[in-house]
């Protein structure tokens, strides 16, 4: 399921949502459902990798077998 981030025309909110295609967004402040989708902020590429890599390391400084 994707995640979208919405602006709602009634109280001004910002939020995101985990929702199905076929579901009806509500704003959870005031429960209008005129909102407007925004764009995304996406993540950066070539983080993950990094991340990956130094959590593997720590565990392995310090004997967990489980990040392997």
């Amino acid at each position: 399921m994707p995640l979208y981030d919405f602006h709602c025309t009634h109280c001004a909110a910002e939020f995101e949502l985990l929702m199905r295609h076929d579901d009806t967004p509500v704003c959870p402040q005031c429960g209008s459902s005129a909102l407007n989708r925004m764009v995304s902020r996406v993540s950066p590429p070539g983080k993950s990798k990094a991340i990956i890599a130094a959590g593997r390391e720590r565990a392995r400084r310090e004997g967990h077998l489980s990040n392997f």
